[in-house]
């Protein structure tokens, strides 16, 4: 059980400290196209490798999130299209040919697309790997993985990421290298959506990677206090979602996703009603004047 809440929490702080810099970029419903498409990424890498196990179905998920970033991009700046309808029609596209691929080819063989949308939390904990003598969950350790090369990615460009994401023409001016910059953060969005299958699922972990992440930049004015602000709601939520779902032994993917949307709305009507009192303030004092 301790091992499912840690597998649930380390998933939702890697997506959240993502999430921030997706959100300020522009790029949440990125998310949503990176999420569905990656499956394709599975079926394919498993055409090629007949096993399910193999870290090869990771790297062409990742592989495949990245080919749907470009596809987006390339449609979106071509001017034939809106930005937000390349994202409509591309991952409808690459979704809805891996569930072809996979009701032809794969009837037999544990692909699921019910579990890769929806996620099972408590069966992620079932697989274990052998480290140093220690049998830990296969997806702990690989949500660790990814949290490290996220926490490593955000501390080595930090000042990069933040320069082209506030100011991205200054960035070019300076000699930032804004592209490479852009494509290692959708590899790493890619990489977690994939591992973030087995907890959370393909439509839910795009609440994970946007809630934490929209509800503390509502009450942040910087982006490192965003960052850290986003990480321990993550958790607060993660966990109190963990435990509330099983005393209600309902789906706690979905009880996840209700803690994030349900306190950002929380939070912005009390955000809202601030700003609407200090405006009646103001013009209460102007009028007594």
């Amino acid at each position: 059980m301790i091992e499912t809440l840690l597998i649930l929490i380390v998933t939702a702080l890697s997506c959240s400290l993502l999430g921030v810099f997706l959100i300020l970029r522009k790029l949440s419903m990125l998310t949503d196209a990176i999420s569905h498409s990656v499956l394709l990424g599975i079926v394919l890498g498993f055409f090629i490798t007949g096993d399910l196990s193999s870290p090869l179905l990771i790297v062409g998920a990742s592989l495949m999130g990245v080919f749907t970033v470009f596809l987006v991009e390339t449609i979106g700046k071509s001017k034939l299209s809106k930005y937000d309808d390349a994202i409509g029609m591309v991952f409808p596209f690459l979704f809805s040919l891996a569930v072809i691929l996979i009701s032809k080819y794969f009837r037999n063989v544990h692909l699921d697309t019910d579990v890769v949308l929806l996620g099972e939390l408590l069966f992620s904990s079932l697989a274990k790997v052998n480290i140093l003598g220690f049998h830990l969950a296969k997806s702990l350790v690989e949500g660790l993985i990814i949290l490290a090369l996220v926490l490593a990615f955000i501390g080595i460009f930090y000042k990069g990421l933040k320069i082209s994401t506030f100011d991205p023409n200054f960035a070019k001016v300076v000699g930032l290298p804004t592209g490479i910059i852009f494509y290692m953060l959708m590899v790493l969005t890619s990489l977690t959506a994939v591992v973030s299958f087995n907890s959370l699922g393909a439509i839910l972990v795009i609440s994970c990677f946007i809630g934490p992440a929209a509800i503390a930049l509502l009450i942040s004015k910087s982006l490192l206090n965003a960052l850290v602000l986003s990480a321990l709601i993550a958790s607060l939520n993660s966990s109190l979602a963990f435990f509330l779902g099983m005393y209600l032994n309902v789906s706690i993917s979905g009880m996840v996703s209700f803690f994030n949307l349900f306190l950002y709305f929380v939070i912005l009507l009390i955000k809202k009603y601030i700003v609407t009192s200090k405006r009646k303030g103001i013009n209460y004092g102007k009028t007594t004047h």
